[in-house]
């Protein structure tokens, strides 16, 4: 909820961002802050054109006043030292780490990625791969050891050997065995990022270069490429048989299939099939339909078929999935959609592909060496790391204090980082993540040096970028004004009850209950009945007492009491109001009973919120007065008509 007002105050964006100040430009003096006319009108322009109603537009000197106000309150708060309370530390570091992560990042790259993915999902490719694993962590020499075999195994490729018989004779991917390496139709997303980059940059018919993934070293074969189909809505019956089916149990799934066919050339209806006789129970259950897929991501003896019926409604033969036999039915069908209806959700996904992010990242940290003159003490690293190893016994690190000498590691920026900044940084690691596993010490390191880079950018940002400088000022007094205004005003208006009495009974006349009716609506089952019961009524027996006086039975008569204002109930308008008489309405056995009430002021409790938010207002009226008496406003006029004439 906080985060939704706070949100409004933002919208308001009376931002205080700091501009160079010249004293003939100052336009405001609130205490001893000034504002110059150049922010008041940055601030004011971008404000007032995003208000849509031409009403609600703000003039300058209207809009002078609403931006005192709120400065005086920030003013206010920071006296009160509620700028440097944890709480409110820890909520602007929050936002700020929210608003700093574009910034920290190669936003062209991310978008050239996202165009990039889109383009991409307009293709899919059929290729095969091979694969020679080795860890992601793996030292260098089994990583080099992994790279020379698959370049030994491309240069036989080259020379003439068959993809595919190459993959069945080395690829250690143990599905190799029995596809050969064949990986069928993909697109975007179904491959890890590294190798789907590789499949949509090799040409149709050529071998690619060896390809890193986190799995090892791969060669992979692009054999053809096509237009994505988009997705496919379909309904199927199936007639399953077994995996390792006879001749005799393949022909009876597709004798009993042929005959459904037949049933539905008749005439039947298909979803009604599908529930009675499919073997695929959690589509039968929908009447045979199936989730949206896209050609590549089912298999082709399925998907080639669903995709080949032209018009919604077709229904195709019973088909040979190699599971069983399939009556497919379109149902509806949609292309890839335009860019614009896919870009934030491929940007969803990017970010959720790490493999994708670290890429963008590792492209903005490569703009940050070159910027800040980045240079690596290769000789030192290397030594520092072996250390790092010798420091590992018994699977648990242990470190030097003060390790001597302390050479520089890398520098930039004027900062030179040592091996004593290493070592402080391998100490505040869980130390599950240091044992058992020497090799990770060098990916730990590039991590950890990128992470420095990053950091020291993460600082720059006020002053590298002003934007981002004046949107965090925003959020900093937007806090500040939630939290004195709920301190000062919201929290009080609710919890002085006393307060809010006093308040009351000097306002009680400004709501007014309009005239009304209070009394009962009666609706009796005959005429008899409804004699009976005005009887009563005009002897003073109470309505909800009738049931029980006249001795009937349940229904015999209803009541309904209540008090209502005009327009409240259609049956209290056509008997005290002259309104038109209510449709079903048994005027010989209905009737009303009670009488008008003059206009009176609500109750407290009757117009509670309509009172608590007049109070805020009041208090907070008499806040700011005290305010401006703390700190002085002083107007430059002659700047401010110059505002105001234009």
């Amino acid at each position: 909820m906080k985060r939704v007002i706070l949100a409004g105050f933002l919208v308001f964006a009376l931002s205080l961002a700091s501009a160079a100040q010249k004293k003939k430009d100052v336009l405001v003096t609130i205490g001893k802050t000034p504002v110059t006319m150049d922010e008041f009108l940055r601030i004011y322009e971008r404000n007032n054109s995003n208000i849509q109603d031409p009403e609600n537009k703000k003039t300058a000197a209207e809009y002078l006043e609403l931006f005192v106000n709120f400065k005086l309150k920030v003013l206010e708060a920071q006296s009160l030292g509620m700028d440097t309370l944890s709480a409110f530390r820890t909520e602007l570091d929050g936002y700020r780490d929210e608003l700093a992560t574009p910034y920290l990042t190669n936003v062209s790259y991310n978008d050239k990625i996202v165009e990039e993915t889109y383009q991409r999902m307009k293709k899919e490719v059929y290729a095969s791969h091979l694969m020679i694993s080795v860890p992601e962590n793996a030292v260098p020499e089994d990583t080099l050891a992994a790279y020379q075999r698959v370049l030994e195994i491309r240069k036989e490729i080259l020379g003439g050997l068959d993809f595919n018989e190459a993959a069945s004779l080395y690829s250690q991917d143990p599905s190799a065995q029995t596809n050969k390496g064949e990986l069928g139709w993909f697109t975007v997303f179904q491959m890890v990022y590294p190798f789907e980059e590789a499949a949509y940059s090799t040409p149709v018919g050529e071998v690619s270069s060896p390809v890193r993934t986190r799995f090892g070293y791969h060669l992979l074969k692009v054999h053809q490429t096509r237009d994505a189909g988009g997705e496919i809505h379909v309904a199927h019956i199936m007639k399953v048989y077994p995996q390792d089916a006879t001749p005799e149990q393949k022909l009876s799934a597709r004798q009993a299939a042929d005959s459904i066919y037949a049933l539905i050339e008749k005439g039947a209806d298909f979803g009604t099939l599908a529930s009675q006789v499919s073997d695929d129970q959690r589509s039968a259950a929908n009447k045979g339909e199936m989730p949206w897929f896209s050609r590549s991501r089912m298999i082709p003896e399925f998907a080639d078929p669903a995709f080949e019926l032209l018009n919604d409604g077709d229904i195709s033969k019973p088909v040979d999935s190699g599971f069983g036999f399939h009556i497919i039915k379109r149902l509806e069908r949609r292309p890839v959609p335009e860019f614009g209806e896919v870009k934030r959700e491929i940007e969803e996904r990017i970010k959720r592909d790490g493999e994708r992010s670290v890429k963008s990242r590792d492209v903005f940290v490569k703009q940050l060496r070159d910027e800040y003159d980045f240079t690596r003490n290769q000789q030192a690293v290397d030594d520092l790391l072996h250390s790092t190893v010798e420091w590992l016994q018994q699977d648990s690190l242990v470190l030097p204090d003060n390790p001597a000498p302390d050479p520089i590691l890398f520098s930039f920026a004027g900062n030179n980082v040592t091996t004593r900044d290493w070592i402080s940084h391998l100490k505040q690691m869980p130390p599950v993540l240091l044992k058992n596993d020497r090799s990770r010490f060098n990916q730990l390191f590039h991590e950890w040096e990128n992470s420095k880079l990053l950091d020291y950018e993460d600082s720059q940002l006020e002053r590298k970028h002003p934007e981002f400088r004046s949107l965090l000022q925003e959020y900093h007094d937007g806090i500040l004004l939630f939290n004195i205004s709920e301190n000062k005003i919201w929290q009080k208006a609710s919890s002085d009850s006393a307060g809010l009495a006093r308040f009351y009974e000097t306002n009680r006349q400004k709501y007014m209950w309009p005239e009304r009716f209070k009394g009962a609506i009666l609706q009796c089952v005959n005429n008899a009945v409804r004699e009976e019961a005005e009887k009563y009524l005009e002897s003073g027996v109470l309505a909800s007492e009738l049931q029980d006086l006249l001795r009937l039975g349940t229904g015999s008569i209803t009541v309904t009491e209540g008090t209502w204002e005009k327009g409240a109930d259609p049956v209290i308008d056509y008997y005290i109001w002259k309104g038109d008489k209510p449709e079903n309405w048994n005027q010989e056995t209905g009737f009303v009973n009670g009488e008008l009430i003059a206009p009176e002021p609500k109750l407290l409790n009757e117009a509670r919120g309509y009172h608590i938010a007049d109070y805020q207002q009041y208090l907070e009226d008499n806040w700011v007065k005290e305010l401006r008496k703390k700190y002085p406003v002083r107007i430059n006029k002659k700047l401010m008509k110059k505002i105001t004439n234009g």
